[in-house]
Formats: C-alpha cells, structure tokens, sequence
C-alpha cells in the first residue's frame, strides 16, 4: 500500500471505531450525570469506586480483546484460514473459564474490594450494592470482549460500531428509567449494565457466527490444530503478558482513585468528574490505536515491512491532529461540562481548580495509547509487559515526591508523568516490533 492508501485504511477503520467509542465515555458521562444531579457526593464517589473494582475484574481480563485481535489480524494477514477460527474458539473457551470462576469467587471478590477500599461508610455501602449486582454480567463481558477481538482483527469495525452502539444504548435508557423514573440509584446503574451486556453478547456471538460462515463458509475447523499444544501455549504466554500489563495498568487508576478518596468525597467526586474528560479522550485516541493493532497485525501476519512502517507514522500523525482538538474542546467548554455533570456546588468549586490537568491529558497520554496499538498488534507481549512495569514504578515514584508538597495536584502530575512514562519505555522496545518482518529497521515517525 502507497501512503494514501494507508492512511485511507486507518481512517475507514478508526471512524467507526471512534464512534462506537464515543458512546462508551457518554454512558460514563450518563452515569455521572444521574447520580451527580441527586445531590450526594457519596452515590458520585460509590459510582466511582465501583467502577474502580470492575476495572479490576474486568478489564483486568482485557486480554481477551487485545489478543483475540492480535492473533486474528495475524492470521488473516497470513491467509490462514484455519487459525483465524481456531483463535477465535480457544478465546471463547478461556473467555468462559474465566467467567465460571469470577461468579464461584464472588463472595471472596467482594470481601477482598471492600477491604482495600479506603472511603467513607457510605461510599463504601454504595460500592459493595453496586458490586453484588454488577458481577451477574462477566460471562458476558468476557465473551464481548472476544466478539469485539474478533470483528477488530478482521478489520470490520462497523460491525464493533453497532454491538457498542447496541449495548451502551441500552445501558444509557435503562440508566434514565432504573434511576431518575423509579429511583433505584446505584443498584439502577448497575442492572442496566448487566441488562445491556447481555443483550450485546448474544448479538455478538449470533454476527460471528454469521461472519465465520460468509467468510470461509463452516464453523469446523481442524482438532489438530485446536488441540495443538504448542498454540495453546502461545495464546496464554500473549494473554498472561498482555493480563499483567492491564492490571498494572488498571492498578495506575485504582491508585488515582483511591488517593482521591483519601482526601475526601469532595475531592473523590471532583477527580471523578475530571476522569470522564480524560475517559473521553482515551476511547476517542483509541479509535487510531485499535485500527493500528488491526493494520500492524495484518502486515505482520503478510510480511510486509513497508506498510508496517507507514501504519505506525500515520497512527501517531491522526492521534497527535485528534488530542490537540480534543485539548482545545476541553478548555473552552470544561467549566460548561463540569456543571452539567454535578449540581453540587463545591463538587463544581473543585473541579474548576483541576480542570487544566484533564485539558493537558490528550498531548501527553495519544503516544502511549497509539504504541500500545501497535504493540498489541504485532502480538509483542512481553515487551509491552516490561514497558509497563516500569513506567509504574516511575508515576508511583512521582506520586511519593509530588503528592505530599502538592495535595492533590501533585496527584494529577504524577498521572501525567506515567503517560510520559509509558511512552518512552515502549518506545525503547519499538525495534522489537520491526524484527516481526523481514527488511531494513526504520523510524516510526521518519
């Protein structure tokens, strides 16, 4: 592919990607909103919280989208037919495996969340109702995960358009009904997320199913190879690396959540607030990084070095052109947004004061996201593992120094110094991604 074309190709996958995006940070928006305009900064702070929790047991187990992805785009890219399918089933059977044992561990799950969470009583009840409903949707979250894998590997991302559409859809009208219509607060929140998580995973598995047999016209595919042990292995080294940068991770953001509560609910529901500017930013930027992880894994999988090299510099070319507009949006119209999400006064006063870290978050944080993408994409795990590791050990460093003289500013720069973070060590492993295919190295951004 020449330049144009590349760039053609990430736009015609990334548009639909953004969009479907778009709706995932307007359902956490919704959610703020319903909750906050009750007027307790405690429900806003449980929301929080309980969300923080999932985070860990959900996207913990991100792997099953990002690997799907990376495994599929390779295969595809390398016309084998077989292996596309066959990566497809062993994630469905460790997406259920996984499911199973959250549901037989939940009690344990919840007892162990609920001691780590430093907040007030209430925020701490609100959190633990929201927790007791909320598990009911992982076997669906796992298997959306692999759908979306699935449907992003193969480069058909109108069709990730309508299963998010679909399911964040429902999830903002049940969150209008449960909520404002019969008032069942956070216990409303969380049955519509288990209601709209159902309904997208059966909608998913039904279009793969369709897919699969347009594509290669059967759902069979060799046992041998099902049964390869040497591939089963390959799947769970890519998923345990890829499991433990997510929980790193995540970890990042339960830190910046739970510091938060320590200073307070005031604060705790300020920071929340300012998340979903930066939650915002991260699934728009992500649309670029997920189209990269599908492209990068199809020229992996084909061998072809050049069109590698053009995806990685157009990826990084759109996402730096998109934080820079998104930067722009949340300066002029931050303090419009704030007092749309809360009718709390001093939640609002608060808020105001952090607003220019969450305008600074799209610049500093599209490089780690878009080399995240290509990383995925090319299935490079381990070093993506490292990478993170180690920029966790930075923002945690960062925090220790900053957070005492800063309060919760230096909070927020600590965050900002782990994007920085993140950036530079998985660009010091980026190499590692050239030797995939065979040619000459070159710069991403030459």
């Amino acid at each position: 592919m020449n330049v144009t074309s590349i760039r053609s190709r990430i736009l015609f996958v990334a548009w639909p990607i953004i969009l479907s995006n778009i709706s995932v940070p307007l359902l956490g928006l919704v959610d703020t909103a319903v909750i906050g305009n009750l007027g307790d900064p405690a429900l806003l702070g449980a929301i929080a919280v309980g969300g923080m929790i999932f985070s860990f047991l959900y996207w913990g187990f991100g792997f099953l989208r990002m690997g799907t992805t990376g495994l599929v785009a390779q295969a595809s890219g390398a016309d084998r037919d077989d292996e596309v399918k066959a990566a497809t089933y062993r994630a469905a059977v460790i997406a259920l495996i996984i499911a199973a044992s959250i549901l037989a561990l939940q009690v344990p799950l919840q007892l162990l969340a609920m001691h780590l969470v430093e907040g007030s009583q209430q925020v701490e009840s609100g959190a633990a109702d929201y927790f007791r409903i909320r598990i009911w949707a992982a076997p669906f979250s796992m298997l959306n995960m692999v759908v979306l894998g699935y449907f992003l590997g193969q480069q058909q991302s109108r069709i990730v358009l309508m299963i998010q559409l679909l399911m964040n859809g429902i999830n903002i009208v049940l969150d209008l009904v449960f909520v404002i219509f019969l008032g069942l607060g956070v216990a409303g929140v969380a049955s519509a997320t288990v209601i709209a998580e159902a309904v997208a995973a059966m909608t998913g598995l039904y279009l793969v199913r369709r897919h699969l047999l347009l594509s290669y016209g059967s759902l069979r595919v060799s046992m041998t190879l099902l049964r390869d042990l040497q591939t089963w292995l390959h799947t769970l080294a890519v998923n345990r690396d890829i499991m433990i940068r997510t929980l790193c991770l995540i970890f990042a953001f339960a830190w910046f959540t739970n510091e938060g509560a320590m200073a307070g609910d005031i604060v705790l529901a300020s920071n929340a607030i300012l998340m979903q500017f930066v939650s915002f930013s991260a699934f728009f930027l992500d649309g670029f990084a997920l189209a990269g992880e599908s492209l990068v894994g199809r020229a992996v999988g084909s061998r072809r070095a050049n069109e590698l090299r053009l995806v990685i510099r157009h990826v990084h070319e759109l996402g730096l052109m998109t934080a820079i507009l998104l930067s722009t949006v949340f300066y002029l119209c931050g303090p419009m947004m704030i007092d749309g999400l809360t009718s709390s006064q001093p939640v609002r006063d608060t808020a105001r004061q952090f607003l220019p870290w969450a305008v600074l978050a799209p610049v500093t944080s599209l490089w780690c996201y878009m080399l995240d993408g290509i990383f995925i994409g090319a299935t490079c795990t381990r070093e993506m593992r490292d990478a993170m590791i180690a920029s966790l050990l930075i923002y945690l460093g960062a925090w220790t120094l900053a957070s005492p003289a800063l309060g919760n500013h230096g909070l927020w720069l600590a965050l900002h110094v782990y994007f920085l973070a993140r950036a530079a060590c998985l660009a010091f492993y980026l190499p590692r991604v050239y030797q995939r295919v065979p040619g000459e190295l070159h710069s991403p951004l030459e």
